[in-house]
């Protein structure tokens, strides 16, 4: 089933949510229980990012469909400020100078083809990838491909670095999943939430 896509209001309510979520946990250690309806209903994947600087400050999030946006948006959030390994946890006074991006996931689909032909079923800016081998699995969203210049072969080996395995492994019998992603962010800290859309 094709996933809703959201309107420019949901997109801007999604990541006022996700602020919301991360300033209340950090000032009151709580998780908020506001609930949505319409798409926000919906089990959808998500992933919170956040940039301080035009730098990574934090970025988690769920591959899967297995929550309901609202709630998914609120954990996503709060983890991405306090749980990210790669980085310190958030600080409140932060938040006045971090953006937040929301990124609404399609589920992700296993790619079937000859893995010399998988750069062929990866269009950048358009598709996120996942790849899985044995216990380990790594995951990059659709911006990522544009924002460092990937083509669709380094974009494939750089999901597998991220997965811990070696750059070639979906050469050599990785499974490899591809998922488009809605992103919405701010433009500054706080400021006008817009869509990202990548042109081909």
């Amino acid at each position: 089933m094709k996933s809703v896509r959201l309107t420019r209001e949901e997109g801007e309510l999604a990541v006022k949510l996700a602020r919301k979520a991360i300033e209340v946990y950090l000032t009151e250690g709580k998780v908020i229980r506001e609930r949505y309806s319409g798409v926000f209903e919906e089990r959808r994947g998500v992933f919170t990012t956040l940039t301080k600087g035009g730098m990574l400050r934090g970025c988690i999030g769920f591959p899967y469909p297995i929550k309901r946006l609202d709630e998914a948006i609120i954990e996503s959030a709060i983890a991405a400020a306090t749980q990210d390994p790669r980085f310190p946890r958030v600080g409140i006074e932060e938040m006045d100078e971090i953006c937040v991006e929301v990124t609404v996931l399609t589920t992700p689909e296993k790619i079937v083809a000859d893995p010399k032909d998988l750069p062929k079923y990866v269009e950048i800016g358009k598709h996120g990838l996942m790849v899985q081998m044995g216990p380990y699995s790594g995951l990059l969203l659709p911006q990522v491909a544009v924002e460092y210049n990937l083509d669709p072969e380094s974009f494939l080996s750089e999901t597998c670095m991220k997965a811990g395995l070696p750059p070639d492994c979906w050469l050599s019998g990785a499974e490899v999943y591809r998922f488009e992603g809605q992103i919405f962010k701010e433009v500054e800290p706080r400021g006008e939430v817009v869509e990202v859309i990548f042109s081909n």
